[in-house]
């Protein structure tokens, strides 16, 4: 079982997912919609894009595009996924 900190929101785990599956940079729209379509969840842009901030400034995610804001999962947010308890993500 991965720890969960409390900053964590309920939609995390399945974007991280999302990024680790896929193998893919996305901009948050497409997160969004993919998230959806595969009825994983269902947030809406806006906390996808909080989310993604979150994420971003915890290690998990790195933003690529600075202009076209395409985001990508890091070591760290595979290690976490992967459960790894050495992680500090507190």
């Amino acid at each position: 079982m991965r720890p969960r900190p409390d900053w964590m929101g309920k939609y995390d785990p399945a974007i991280l997912e999302l990024l680790k599956e896929s193998g893919l940079a996305l901009p948050p729209k497409a997160i969004t919609f993919n998230l959806e379509h595969l009825n994983i969840a269902s947030p809406a842009e806006s906390t996808t894009q909080r989310r993604l901030t979150i994420l971003r400034e915890k290690g998990l995610i790195e933003k690529i595009d600075q202009q076209a804001g395409y985001y990508e999962i890091t070591q760290a947010g595979r290690d976490y996924l992967a459960g790894d308890s050495s992680m500090d993500v507190s």
